[in-house]
């Protein structure tokens, strides 16, 4: 059929590309003149081929016929040859048996560099040229290139432009042909696969019944391998054949078996999580939503996350909806028996993490640590840890026990005015601790002081004062987060709680004072001004910008100060007693006077 419609193409098509145009004014009928009406021109049986020509295409039996007939008949579109034809083949422009070897290399190279868009092609002897693209609507069929030996009319471009389109439409209907065969083939096998599986789990079973065999397989995963959610929709996966999941309350995956894993896994959206959830669990059983089947993961009423199995065509039965069913309650028990170890795993951390906080763990402590899997024999850190927009409740003790997991600490931890303390047995990677912690809660004003290593449980009340000494003396620094080790503070060392602060208060009167009292009387900033310029080794710009005023409004102050404190900046041993004044007047007293 496509054959003898493309041959007829021939009788009714002009070759040699003329066209006739018509001539200045009317021309007279046949009544009038008695002559017989002029015989019709290659041009008026155009559409007539161009209509043979698109029944041809559409009865091709493959890609590599319509090309073929596309590129032979291209002339019932007007004055054109085809130079060249492409078919995409896996990503790739694959070149037409059709294409001449002439310039094949030059309009090969041509075609590749418009990526995917139509364009101008120069062929010799040939003054036009196009690269047409055969598109469809999954994307790029493939190319024809066209030369004229004229430049066509706007007829013959719209004529070009239907044969094209008639091309790619004959193209985009044998692709989805053969995507239909090929998805119809596929059903049939996964549907005599699973009816295979599923008639060979009911002959393994067969004395027991489905239900007690159900029951009893997943009884047994959860004694033998403790259970869990891999191994809980391992299982399913296996009894069902559909790819089955886990995921938490807020719709995060924790375990994926079977094929069709999405990577990366979707965002949940939570307004839709939320109705999603309340509409499964009026339900009693397992509930359809959209291509899965959901059952509920619940203890006592909670919700603690949701069992699914991937059913895209539709196919669970009764058998497959029981076992979604038991699995979901078996692995609410587990889940259940697991919160139960791990609330108690972390009392006893966080019990133990006191005790030796408070230097009242006694001789137990080294049995008490081995028996929550510690080594309280290494050398230990304390590590101090706050969060300006996190109170230090359980959920952000999680997550800097997630954390510091993450960056490879081993360590207990504990909840203790309004901080989050870990005790851990190695020098902690608290850099690297503090950008975990930025990512966990979405934000860097956080601070974590690292006390020096304590060799001995007794020494970690002390400790404890360190971690704490360090991270004061950050939160009171230019740079307030981050994370900062004690044995980094060198002076600060000596000026931290502990030490007597009246001496430090007598140091700072005798020092500031003067500073202290104008900046009362007058309401100024004569002190901080002096601790800014410090802190900027003594450069003008900097300090000028760090507080936001000009640099003779800076020169103006310090020139005060001289006057007000009697003392010289340019004496080494006042700067010296200034700096280390300021210093303690803001890290130590708080910026009191």
């Amino acid at each position: 059929m496509a054959g003898s419609r493309a041959h007829s193409l021939y009788r009714h098509s002009g070759r040699n590309g003329n066209h006739p145009r018509s001539g200045a004014g009317r021309q007279p009928t046949a009544a009038r003149t008695g002559r017989r009406p002029p015989a019709r021109t290659s041009a008026d049986h155009a559409p007539h081929n161009l209509m043979e020509l698109s029944r041809a295409l559409f009865d091709a039996p493959d890609e590599g016929a319509i090309l073929r007939l596309a590129m032979d008949h291209i002339a019932v579109a007007g004055p054109y040859s085809a130079e060249a034809g492409y078919l995409t083949v896996g990503g790739d422009l694959v070149p037409s048996a059709r294409n001449g070897r002439t310039h094949a290399s030059a309009v090969g190279r041509r075609v590749r560099e418009l990526a995917g868009q139509d364009g101008p092609v120069a062929v010799p002897g040939r003054p036009w040229g196009r690269a047409l693209g055969l598109r469809g609507l999954e994307g790029l069929h493939g190319y024809l290139v066209v030369t004229s030996r004229s430049r066509p009319t706007e007829a013959e471009r719209s004529l070009l432009t239907t044969l094209i389109a008639h091309t790619a439409a004959a193209l985009s209907v044998v692709f989805a042909h053969r995507r239909r065969r090929e998805d119809d083939s596929e059903l049939r096998r996964l549907r005599e696969e699973r009816t295979g599986l599923q008639r060979k789990l009911i002959r393994a079973v067969a004395e027991l019944g489905y239900e007690r065999a159900v029951h009893a397989l997943l009884a047994g995963v959860a004694a033998s391998s403790g259970g869990g959610e891999e191994a809980v929709t391992r299982a399913l996966h296996g009894l069902t054949g559909l790819p089955a999941l886990v995921e938490d309350r807020f719709g995060r995956l924790r375990s994926w078996t079977g094929p069709g894993r999405p990577d990366p896994y979707p965002e949940p959206d939570p307004a839709r999580r939320d109705a999603m959830l309340y509409a499964v669990a009026r339900e009693a059983g397992p509930v359809r939503v959209e291509d899965r089947l959901v059952a509920l993961v619940r203890l006592h009423g909670e919700i603690l996350g949701v069992l699914a199995l991937v059913d895209v065509r539709d196919e669970a039965d009764e058998h497959t909806v029981f076992a979604l069913g038991d699995a979901a309650v078996s692995l609410s028990l587990e889940l259940a028996h697991l919160r139960e170890l791990a609330d108690v795993e972390r009392r006893l951390h966080r019990e133990l993490v006191d005790d030796l906080l408070a230097g009242t763990a006694g001789a137990g402590a080294y049995a008490r640590s081995a028996a929550v899997g510690h080594d309280l024999h290494r050398s230990h850190y304390v590590v101090v840890v706050r969060w300006s927009n996190r109170t230090a409740d359980d959920s952000f003790a999680q997550a800097v026990g997630r954390a510091a997991s993450g960056v490879g600490m081993r360590s207990l931890l504990t909840r203790r005015a309004g901080q989050v303390v870990l005790v851990a047995d190695d020098r902690p990677p608290a850099r690297a601790l503090y950008e975990a912690l930025a990512r966990e809660t979405g934000t860097r004003s956080g601070t974590i002081g690292v006390s020096a290593p304590c060799d001995s449980p007794d020494g970690i009340p002390h400790h404890y004062q360190e971690a704490q000494r360090a991270l004061d003396v950050r939160r009171h620094s230019r740079e307030r987060y981050g994370a900062t080790f004690f044995d980094e503070l060198g002076l600060y060392r000596i000026l931290g709680p502990g030490n007597d602060y009246r001496e430090l208060e007598t140091f700072v009167q005798e020092w500031l004072g003067r500073l202290i009292d104008y900046d009362t009387r007058h309401h100024a900033t004569m002190v901080e001004t002096l601790s800014r310029y410090f802190d900027c080794g003594g450069n003008y710009d900097e300090t000028a910008e760090s507080l936001a005023i000009h640099r003779s409004t800076l020169r103006y102050r310090l020139q005060r100060i001289r006057d007000i404190s009697g003392s010289d900046l340019a004496n080494v041993e006042d700067r010296l007693n200034l700096q280390v004044a300021t210093r303690v007047w803001r890290i130590v007293l708080g910026g009191r006077g």
